[in-house]
């Protein structure tokens, strides 16, 4: 069973966790059903950037992005090369080491 070590982050998972994962759970999927509250405005349908993600390991073992996903990307906040939408990214096999980042471009944000 691939683990998910989300990095500290100062609002939504200050400690950090290393949370289990099925092959096939999206990214975010792990990270809402284990009460890390990435921003996800649009619902996981790949019409925003709120659940962007940096995936500092195990990125080769994801999905491949596609065009909508990659198109959306060029609007996040933080960009780098291992970025995806954690509502795109669909777990493998192989552990990831995944970083929230410390904004998100959210004009409606219920938390705040």
């Amino acid at each position: 069973m691939p683990k998910i070590i989300f990095l500290p982050h100062h609002e939504l998972c200050p400690e950090g966790a290393a949370l289990d994962a099925e092959k096939g759970d999206t990214v975010l999927d792990v990270a809402l059903r284990n009460g890390i509250g990435i921003e996800h405005a649009c619902e996981k349908s790949c019409a925003c950037t709120t659940c962007h993600v940096i995936v500092r390991e195990g990125f080769d073992s994801l999905n491949e992005s596609d065009e909508l996903e990659d198109d959306m990307l060029d609007k996040a906040w933080g960009l780098e090369p291992e970025s995806r939408l954690s509502c795109q990214a669909i777990v493998d096999d192989e552990d990831l080491v995944v970083e929230i980042p410390k904004y998100t471009v959210n004009m409606v944000s219920e938390n705040h």
